[in-house]
């Protein structure tokens, strides 16, 4: 089943269940597809898909972070709650055991051993966890290893 049927099957079931929170992430992430689609002229391939959806996730993230600086306790958990539905789409997120073996591996196919080279070995990491791995959390495990 792709995204978009998976979209549509869990907005009638939000629909049915009068889930407007639930329904209202769908519709913004399905209209963003969607876009995505239209700027394209073509339908998304699923790693087009997981892109949109990463980057849902990374904008209400960052929005999470400024309302609690702010002190918007009450964005701060609608914002929890939307990010918990984006999460339902995403794939299943890679364990930071998982993650710095990855980043091992590839700080040895790369040869990188200074800081200096970190763009080299995050442009090597980043397709392989896309969608599997916070970027952030990837930049602090390469940071670690590379110093």
């Amino acid at each position: 089943m792709s995204l978009l049927e998976r979209l549509n099957n869990d907005m009638k079931l939000a629909m049915k269940s009068k889930d407007k929170d639930k329904l209202t992430v769908i519709r913004m992430i399905k209209a963003s597809l969607q876009n995505e689609a239209i700027k394209h002229g073509k339908e998304l391939t699923g790693e087009e898909e997981l892109t949109v959806l990463s980057r849902e996730m990374k904008q209400r993230k960052d929005s999470l972070h400024e309302f609690d600086k702010a002190g918007r306790q009450d964005l701060v958990e609608k914002l929890h709650q939307e990010i918990a539905i984006v999460e339902i789409y995403m794939p299943q997120q890679l364990s930071e055991e998982e993650l710095e073996g990855i980043v091992k591996e590839t700080i040895t196919e790369t040869g990188a051993s200074s800081k200096a080279e970190m763009g080299k070995v995050m442009a090597a990491i980043m397709p392989k966890v896309k969608g599997k791995a916070d970027g952030s959390l990837v930049n602090k495990l390469v940071q670690q290893h590379l110093s």
